[in-house]
Formats: structure tokens, C-alpha cells, sequence
């Protein structure tokens, strides 16, 4: 037989360097392996999970930890084991910013002794060499705990006697007794700082944002229909007198469509009529005169001391003022005269307009990001944020983000964010999924979603539940709409007033952040251009409407209950702990939300038939809302201020379109509020 002896002028391939003993896999909230932030709200707490563990039978240990980017001190916390090798921890963000998570784990050796030594003992088989070894990892650990100082360094002078003891144990019971003694510093042990120098770990990134980004009601309005006077258009010193009808309402957000002025070549007439009638006003998305372009307001609006005193007296009445950031231009914008590279040419030369084939829009140019001035062009739309931030605005809804290159807004927003992590951006991107996800990552702060067509008690459930619970819970921040200029939705076209409290409920219960198109939306506007349309018959993009704010048809009541319940019920405020309940109706929708840090719950209800009473069953989960299921319990309805009693799981409801069409159910008084709003 003949053997093969290896050949040594062949080298063998070089041991890896030394790694850490422990894994960390599987961290949440990672977004696409930590290439984008998830989002998170200043003093919030953010769970943080991930999978801790080690080969052979050593035990582990975890921590969490923090720090503001590009700050050295790192706050940590330990995670408690949720099994099967996975842990979480918890970590509460102080204010806006970017914030560094880590996650590090480690053999805990201190640990795995306690945990063989026990069963030793129980097994009768002491070893004095085993109370040397413990001794020295607890006495290690008390060093740590002293270098570390704070409040557990006092626990050091408990653990080095404990060690000593342990030390000197003679027998199973001294050691049994100095075992248990470590059990009642075990809070303490868990809070040491690490043990060795090459932990495992995992890195995530959290960019954390103020409340209104987490939770906000908007309402949209054209400054130039808010005139009291039908003889003439409203301006800016007209909204003004407006603001405190809207603070009234409960709103967050006043919400202006561009107020820049409008070009005249191509203009649109009324109804979107390719030709404009002489004294047709045109559409606000059509920017640029020559009076100015994005950082100028309309003549016929005011002056920019009108806006700038807008924004004050909304201030002082607790509302802050977003404006459209539509990044496109009329003919007659400055920028087509200064710098006609920005825009796309036909091969006649001509400038290329906006196009959504079949339609087609003569009024607007697209911006070409892919000019040789790109960095430019980039800068140019820089600019007209910090101008606008500069007179006071801190939210701006940003229109057809998804036909602007993706690299604009990572760089745009990105930049804005680090200046000021306050300032909010929603997306009004009615696009793919793939998109509009890509936008949230990218820095968006709230989104558009597709509500405004989700009918069906399945297509809401479901669509409700994949926003509050689906992949993109972490970064995708859905802003639910009724209405906008732009869609009449096919549900406010029939059911009248039912339709419009329905869809008013399920935005602003079902979801943190809604926004309604108003005084469209409160006095129950509902025609459509044609039928089969989603375009309002004459519509306020291209024409000055007069609205009868105290038109008893109005809803503004319920509008205004709504809001005072989202403002007083901390469990309507966030969608993490949105939950549906089976009825035994399709016609019936039920949801509940609770806050876990006060008990606050909430349940709601909605029919979706505007022509017919429903009822139906009910079957709550009742240990998700904090309810004993042996005791009677009262609801309060927030929208009635009607008190029912309820008993057990299954309870019975009635909802007339004739009378109201939803309950908002309290199930526990306000934290630190009123009784009801």
C-alpha cells in the first residue's frame, strides 16, 4: 500500500485571526442591513431584539446600547432573554437626531460558573478548585462594577465579600449560601460592563424625529377661497383670520397648496380646460412668473410679511404651516429664461411639458435632473427649502417625489435632517410599493398610502394591518387621506354624510398621522366632473371657490370630536398596537389601540353601509386591552358621549347611518385629561 506524503514546499492555508466567541444576528430594526435608518420619536422607547449565542454550552449575555452619532459615551442597558437565544432591550431616545444602537454580547463566564456550580452542588460533588474559579469572576466583577462607578459601585464592596466566602466554602451548603446570596445582586450583575474585549455585535441606525413626524392632523386649504367677500379671491391676510376656525377643528398641520405665482402661458381654464377664459385663475402647480418663481408668493396672494405673519399667528394658535414643494415650473418661470439646460428639448427645441400619457400638461415643465448642471439643479432645490425654512416652515408635503431621481432626495433630505432633525417631509407619491418604500427609507418622514381606495372591510383590515404591522413598520409612516384636490374618492361619491364620518374615522383612528381636504371635506363636498371620475366637478385647482363654513350639513363637529380624541388618548396616538376584532358582519369594522406605557385603550367601530343600520357581535380580545374578562366594563363613546356597559368578550352593536355611523369607545379616562373631549 502506498501512502502520500504530503509535499512541503506547499504552504497550508494560514489559521483566521481570532473572532469573538459569541454571535449577534438578526438585530431589529435593521432596514436593508443598516444601509437606512429606522425611525423612531424622541422619548419613545424602541425595542430593540436580536439573537445572542455562543458554540458549545457557555452561557451569554447582551447588551443594548446608544449614543448620539458621533458622540463617544455610549449608554448601555441589559437585554433580558426572550428564548431560544433571542433577546431584547430597550432604548429611549432623548431628542431628533441620528442616534448609533449597538447590540454587543458576550460569554458571560460568571454566569455559566454560577449556573454549573448549582447543579454541582445539588449533585453533592464539591470542589474546592470550583470555589477558587467562582471566586475569582465574582471578584472581577466587583472591579468592574468600582471602575465603572455610578450607582452600582456600591454593590462592589457586597460582591468582593461575597467572593471571599465563596473562596473560603468548605462544603455544598457554605457554597449553596453564598450562591443564593449572588441571586439578589443579579440586577446588578447584568448591568456590569462587559468582560472581554472582543464582544460580539450588531449595528443599527435610528433617526429620531419630534412628535408631529410620529403623530399629526392636516388639513389642506387654498389661501386664495378663504375670502368672506364671494365679490373677490381670499389671500393670505384672509387665511389668517382662518387659522383659528382650523386650530379650532383640532388640527396639527395647516396645509397650503403652492402659493408661488402662476404662469399664464398655457394656463388652465376652469375644470381643466386646456384654454383659459380671460380672469381664469390657473393652476397653483403651475409655478413661475415673471414676478418670481419658488421663493416668491403670488401677487394676488400678499407679500412674503403676509406669509411670514401667517406662520406667527398659526404658531401662536398651536398649528404649524407645511407648504407644497412641488419641484416643476410654468413657461414663465425664471428658471426657463435663466437656465433652459434644466428642462428636457424636444428635437425641435422646444421645451418638453409634463406628460402622464393620455394626459397632457402644457401648463407645467418637468425639471431634467439629467442636465449636464446637475449639481445646480441640485442646489437650486436646496435652496428653496432653506428659503422657506428661513420664514419659518418646518413641514412640507412634497409632490410627485417618485418622478425625482431617488439620489435628489437622499442628498436633499439627508442634508435638511442633519441641520435640523425636525423638519418633516411627506411623500405624496401614489405609485408602486417598491417606490413609495424607497422614498420612506431614503427620508421621508410620512407617506401617502393607498387608503383612499381600500373599500372593503378585507381590503381595509388588511391594508391598515400591513401599515402598522408590515416590513416597513419601522421606516413607512402611512398619512391617511379621505380626500385631496386631486381624488374624490369613489367612497364620498354616493353614501353623502355616513360616507364622509366613516372615512373620517378610519383615517384618523386607524391611522397617527391622516389629513383631510377641507372645507371640502367637512361640508360634505361630493360631485364629481363626470361620473366615473375622481376629479371634483369645479375644482379649487383652477378656480376661487366661497365656502359657507356654517353650513348645518357640516361635519365639522364630528371633525372636531375626532381630533379632541386623538389629542387626549395617548393609544390613538401611535399604530404599533393596532388590533382588528372579529365581527360577525362584513358591513361592521372594529379596531382597537392601547398604550402600553398608561393603559390608555380605545375601540372603534365603523359601518360601512351609508344607506342601512348594521349589527352585529363583537369579540374583543380583552386581554390586548388590558380588561379582566369576569367584570362588566363601561365604554364611553367620544363622538355621542353616550356610556354603554359591557360585559365579557362578545357584545352586541347597532350602527344607523341616520344617526351616527361609528363609535369612538373610551374604555378608561384620559391619562392626566379631561373626562371627555
Amino acid at each position: 500500500m502506498t501512502r502520500t506524503v504530503p509535499d512541503a514546499s506547499l504552504s497550508s492555508p494560514a489559521p483566521p485571526a481570532p473572532a469573538s466567541r459569541t454571535v449577534v444576528d438578526a438585530l431589529e430594526p435593521l432596514v436593508d442591513g443598516g444601509r437606512f435608518a429606522a425611525k423612531a420619536v424622541a422619548g419613545d422607547p424602541v425595542a430593540v431584539r436580536a439573537t445572542v449565542f455562543t458554540h458549545g454550552h457557555d452561557l451569554v449575555r447582551s447588551l443594548v446600547r446608544h449614543r448620539p452619532a458621533d458622540v463617544g459615551h455610549w449608554q448601555a442597558a441589559p437585554m433580558r432573554p426572550l428564548g431560544n437565544d433571542r433577546y431584547e432591550g430597550e432604548v429611549v431616545p432623548e431628542q431628533p437626531g441620528r442616534l448609533e444602537v449597538e447590540v454587543v454580547g458576550e460569554v458571560d463566564a460568571l454566569a455559566t460558573w454560577r449556573h454549573d456550580a448549582a447543579r454541582r452542588v445539588e449533585a453533592g460533588r464539591f470542589d474546592p478548585n470550583d470555589a477558587r474559579t467562582g471566586a475569582a469572576l465574582v471578584r472581577a466583577a466587583a472591579v468592574a462594577l468600582r471602575q465603572a462607578g455610578g450607582p452600582d459601585r456600591e454593590a462592589a464592596g457586597r460582591l468582593e465579600a461575597i467572593a471571599g466566602c465563596i473562596a473560603g466554602a468548605g462544603a455544598e451548603a457554605a457554597l449553596a449560601a453564598e450562591l443564593a446570596a449572588l441571586r439578589d445582586l443579579d440586577d446588578v450583575l447584568a448591568r456590569r460592563p462587559l468582560d472581554t474585549g472582543c464582544p460580539g455585535r450588531a449595528a443599527t441606525v435610528l433617526r429620531v424625529q419630534r412628535e408631529l413626524a410620529a403623530c399629526s392632523a392636516w388639513y389642506e386649504c387654498f389661501p386664495r377661497s378663504t375670502s368672506p367677500d364671494p365679490g373677490r379671491p381670499g389671500t393670505l391676510r384672509d387665511l389668517v383670520d382662518r387659522v383659528g376656525y382650523v386650530a379650532g377643528l383640532g388640527f396639527d398641520v395647516l396645509y397650503l397648496p403652492p402659493i408661488h405665482p402662476i404662469g399664464h402661458t398655457a394656463r388652465k381654464g376652469r375644470n381643466n380646460a386646456t384654454a383659459a377664459d380671460p380672469g381664469d385663475v390657473g393652476s397653483p402647480w403651475a409655478i413661475g412668473a415673471p414676478s418670481g418663481g419658488h421663493c416668491a408668493v403670488a401677487p394676488e396672494l400678499g407679500s412674503l410679511d403676509d406669509f411670514d405673519l401667517l406662520v406667527a399667528e398659526a404658531a401662536r394658535q398651536g398649528l404649524e404651516v407645511a407648504l407644497d414643494l412641488a419641484l416643476q415650473c410654468s413657461p414663465d418661470h425664471p428658471w426657463v429664461r435663466d437656465h433652459p439646460d434644466w428642462f428636457a428639448h424636444r428635437p425641435d427645441g422646444t421645451i418638453a411639458c409634463a406628460e402622464n400619457p393620455p394626459k397632457r400638461y402644457d401648463d407645467v415643465y418637468p425639471l431634467d435632473f439629467s442636465t449636464p448642471d446637475r449639481d445646480g439643479l441640485f442646489q437650486a432645490c436646496y435652496d428653496v427649502v432653506r428659503f422657506w425654512r428661513d420664514h419659518g416652515v418646518r413641514v412640507f408635503r412634497v409632490d410627485n417625489p417618485h418622478t425625482k431621481p431617488f439620489e435628489l432626495w437622499e442628498w436633499l433630505l439627508g442634508a435638511v435632517h442633519d441641520e435640523d432633525p425636525g423638519v418633516v417631509f411627506l411623500s405624496e407619491a401614489f405609485t408602486r410599493p417598491a417606490v413609495m418604500h424607497r422614498l420612506a427609507k431614503l427620508g421621508f418622514d410620512q407617506s401617502y398610502t393607498y387608503f383612499t381606495w381600500r373599500d372593503t372591510k378585507w381590503e381595509l383590515t388588511t391594508y391598515l394591518d400591513e401599515l402598522a404591522h408590515g416590513p416597513g413598520a419601522s421606516y413607512f409612516r402611512g398619512n391617511l387621506w379621505p380626500n385631496t384636490p386631486d381624488i374624490l374618492a369613489r367612497s364620498l361619491q354616493q353614501g353623502g354624510r355616513p360616507s364622509f364620518v366613516a372615512r373620517l374615522v378610519l383615517a384618523a383612528c386607524g391611522s397617527a398621522n391622516y389629513g383631510v381636504y377641507g372645507p371640502v371635506f367637512e361640508l360634505l363636498v361630493d360631485g364629481p366632473l363626470r361620473p366615473g371620475s375622481e376629479e371634483y366637478r369645479r375644482s379649487e385647482k383652477y378656480e376661487v371657490r366661497h365656502w359657507n363654513l356654517d353650513d348645518p350639513r357640516s361635519i365639522a363637529d364630528v371633525v372636531r370630536r375626532v381630533n379632541a380624541a386623538r389629542r387626549v388618548h395617548p393609544a390613538l396616538r401611535r399604530d404599533a398596537t393596532l388590533r382588528f376584532h372579529p365581527v360577525d358582519n362584513d358591513a361592521l369594522v372594529c379596531w382597537s389601540k392601547r398604550d402600553e406605557r398608561t393603559g390608555d385603550a380605545v375601540v372603534c367601530l365603523v359601518n360601512l353601509d351609508p344607506f342601512h343600520p348594521q349589527s352585529g357581535f363583537v369579540e374583543l380580545d380583552l386581554w390586548s386591552l388590558g380588561i379582566v374578562a369576569s367584570e362588566p366594563f363601561e365604554v364611553r363613546d367620544l363622538l355621542e358621549d353616550t356610556t354603554y356597559t359591557w360585559h365579557g368578550s362578545r357584545n352586541y352593536v347597532l350602527l344607523d347611518p341616520g344617526r351616527n355611523n361609528a363609535h369612538v369607545l373610551a374604555l378608561s379616562s384620559p391619562p392626566d385629561g379631561p373626562e371627555h373631549p
